[in-house]
C-alpha cells in the first residue's frame, strides 16, 4: 500500500516544494552545493551578457519606505510597495496573482511592474510606518522595516528599481546558503529593462567574468584558487607588513599633534599592506592610491555619466572612475607580465594565482585580483575606522585603553556585530518562484542581503556589550559559497589588530576633536564607516 504522499501527482509535489520555508538552524559552512541538471538548464536560459561597466562599487542609496524620492522616478518612487489586499501579495515584480505555482507554471511570467497599479492597491489599505534612513543610526531604519514587513521587505533601489531587502538572520543565511534557489549571476534579472541610464548601482550588478558572479563547479574552481592563494599568506609576515605600514603612517603626522585618522591612518595601512601582497613597486603604490580614490566614490547617489563603451547608453562621455579603472587594470596586467618573466613563481598573490593548478587565464586572474582588492582594502579600512571610533568615544573602552590588548579584541568583535563594514550586499536573483519570510519571491527577482540588519535580528543578537568576544556567528563576512574565503577574515583581523595596537601604543593620549554625535558617517547604505575621525594628541 502506498502512502497518500506517494500517490500525489508529481506536479502537486513540485508546487508544494516551491513554497520554501527557511530553516532556523545554521547551515554547514563547509558545504558548497553543486548546480544540478535542472539548475544548469535554467542557467542556460539566461540571456546574453549585459554591458560591462567600469569595475568597482559606486555610491548609491537604497530608496525604501519613507526615504527621499529617487531621482528620475515617478511619484511615490521613494516608498516601498505597501501591503496588498489579502490573498494578493505585492512583490518587486508587481502583484503576484494567487498562489505561487510549481515549476513549469508561471515562472517569471506574471504581470510586469506597474507602479500606478501598485500604489492604487497601497491606497486601499492602512500604510505601515514610513522609516527614514539615518546614516548615524541605520539600525532604526532596519527595525522599522522589520516591524512593518517582517524579515523580508519590498524596497525600491535608486531610480525606483524594485528589489527585496532580506532583514532576517535566518533568511539571509537561507538565501546565501542555497545558490540553486538564489543564484549569483545577475543576467537572470527580469528588471534590466527598468534600469535607468547611468544607474549608479550598475557596477555592482552588471555581469563580469569575475569570481563573484560564478556559480556551481566554476565557482568552486575560481573561489578555491583565491582561497588557496590567500591561505599561503604567512600571518607573521603579514603582521610585519602591517607594522611597517602603521609606523610609516604614524610618522607622517606624529609631530603635528593632530590628525584625521580615516584618511591618514585607517585607509593607509590596508592600502600599503595590499600593495605589498600584490608585489607593487613604490611608484605603483602611489598610483594605486590615486586610482582607488578616483574609482571608488562614497557619497550621495549621484549618477555617473554613461560610459562610451556601454552599448545600452551610447553617446556618453567617459567618467572619471572609468579612467581610474582602466589604469588599475593596466597596472595589474603589468604585474602579471612581470610575474611571467620571472624564472620562478614569486611570493606575491598575482604570481601565486598564475601558478595555481586551477589554470586561471590572464583575464580571470585580473578580474579576481580586482575582486580581492575591492573586498580586502575598503572593508578592512572601515573595520579599523569603526573600531577606532568605538574605542575613542565609548567610555567602556576609553577606561581600559591603557590596558591595551583585551579592549582592542573586544572592540573589533563588537564592531562586526554592531557596525559591520559591509551593511548590505546586492545581490542574489531567484532562479524560480518561491516563498521567503512570508513573501512571494518570483523568478528573476533581485534580493539584497541585509548583513547589518541580520546581525541585529532580535532572534539571534548576542547580549552586548561584551558578549560578542568569541562569538563569530555574525554575518559580517556573509555566508555560504560566496562568503569571504576562509583565510580572508583572519588576514583582515591581523591587519586591523596590528594597526590599532601600533597607533595606541605610540599615541596613547588620542582625544577626538568632535563629540561622538558630531563625528560624521560616510553617507552610504552599502558600506559603513566614518567619513572623518579628527583627533588631537601630544606631539611626538
Amino acid at each position: 500500500m502506498t502512502s497518500s504522499q506517494e500517490r500525489e501527482e508529481p506536479q502537486a509535489r513540485r508546487g508544494r516544494a516551491d513554497e520554501v520555508v527557511p530553516p532556523r538552524g545554521l547551515a554547514p559552512e563547509g558545504r558548497v552545493p553543486h548546480v544540478g541538471a535542472a539548475a544548469r538548464q535554467r542557467l542556460a536560459e539566461i540571456p546574453g551578457p549585459q554591458p560591462v561597466p567600469p569595475w568597482g562599487p559606486a555610491a548609491a542609496q537604497v530608496e525604501a519606505a519613507g526615504a527621499p524620492q529617487a531621482r528620475g522616478a515617478g511619484p511615490g518612487a521613494g516608498r516601498a510597495p505597501g501591503p496588498a489586499d489579502p490573498g494578493q501579495p505585492t512583490g518587486p515584480a508587481g502583484p503576484v496573482q494567487g498562489q505561487v505555482q510549481g515549476q513549469g507554471q508561471g515562472q517569471g511570467q506574471g504581470p510586469a511592474w506597474d507602479r500606478a497599479s501598485a500604489h492604487r492597491q497601497v491606497a486601499r489599505v492602512p500604510q505601515p510606518p514610513s522609516p527614514a534612513f539615518d546614516h548615524a543610526d541605520p539600525g532604526a531604519y532596519y527595525r522599522a522595516l522589520r516591524e512593518a514587513y517582517g524579515p523580508v521587505a519590498p524596497v525600491l533601489l535608486d531610480g525606483g528599481v524594485p528589489a527585496w531587502l532580506v532583514l532576517g538572520y535566518h533568511e539571509v543565511q537561507f538565501v546565501a546558503g542555497n545558490p540553486e534557489l538564489f543564484g549569483r549571476d545577475p543576467r537572470r534579472w527580469h528588471a534590466w529593462d527598468r534600469v535607468p541610464t547611468g544607474w549608479p548601482l550598475l557596477p555592482h550588478v552588471a555581469h563580469t567574468p569575475s569570481v563573484r558572479f560564478t556559480e556551481g563547479e566554476e565557482h568552486v574552481r575560481r573561489a578555491g584558487a583565491v582561497a588557496d592563494v590567500l591561505g599561503e599568506v604567512d600571518p607573521y609576515e603579514l603582521r610585519q607588513r602591517a607594522e611597517r605600514a602603521a609606523d610609516a603612517a604614524v610618522d607622517a603626522f606624529a609631530g603635528a599633534g593632530r590628525a584625521e585618522l580615516v584618511a591618514q591612518y585607517a585607509e593607509q595601512v590596508p592600502l600599503h599592506v595590499m600593495a605589498g601582497l600584490f608585489g607593487l613597486h613604490p611608484d605603483e603604490t602611489a598610483a594605486l592610491e590615486r586610482d582607488l580614490a578616483g574609482q571608488y566614490g562614497y557619497g550621495t547617489a549621484a549618477a555617473e555619466p554613461p560610459h562610451p563603451a556601454c552599448p545600452a547608453h551610447p553617446g556618453g562621455t567617459a567618467p572619471g572612475p572609468a579612467a581610474s579603472a582602466a589604469r588599475l587594470r593596466a597596472m595589474l596586467e603589468a604585474v602579471l607580465a612581470r610575474a611571467r618573466r620571472s624564472p620562478a613563481p614569486g611570493a606575491d598573490i598575482p604570481s601565486r594565482l598564475l601558478a595555481h593548478p586551477a589554470g586561471l587565464t590572464d583575464e580571470e586572474v585580473v578580474q579576481d585580483l580586482l575582486t580581492i582588492m575591492a573586498a580586502g582594502r575598503r572593508p578592512t579600512a572601515d573595520w579599523i575606522g569603526n573600531t577606532l571610533r568605538l574605542l575613542l568615544t565609548d567610555e567602556r573602552f576609553a577606561l581600559t585603553l591603557s590596558g591595551g590588548r583585551r579592549s582592542i579584541a573586544q572592540a573589533l568583535a563588537e564592531v562586526l556585530w554592531s557596525d559591520p563594514p559591509v551593511q548590505n550586499v546586492i545581490g542574489r536573483w531567484a532562479t524560480r518562484d518561491t516563498r521567503l519570510g512570508g513573501r512571494y519571491v518570483r523568478r528573476g527577482d533581485c534580493l539584497v542581503l541585509g548583513l547589518a540588519a541580520a546581525n541585529a535580528d532580535p532572534r539571534v543578537r548576542p547580549a552586548l556589550p561584551g558578549g560578542a568576544v568569541g562569538n563569530h556567528a555574525h554575518l559580517s563576512f556573509s555566508h555560504g559559497a560566496h562568503r569571504c574565503p576562509a583565510p580572508a577574515p583572519q588576514l583582515a583581523e591581523v591587519v586591523a589588530t596590528t594597526a590599532l595596537e601600533i597607533l595606541l601604543d605610540r599615541i596613547p593620549d588620542l582625544v577626538p576633536a568632535l563629540a561622538a554625535d558630531e563625528l560624521p558617517w560616510r553617507p552610504s547604505l552599502w558600506q559603513r564607516g566614518p567619513a572623518a575621525l579628527p583627533v588631537t594628541f601630544t606631539p611626538l
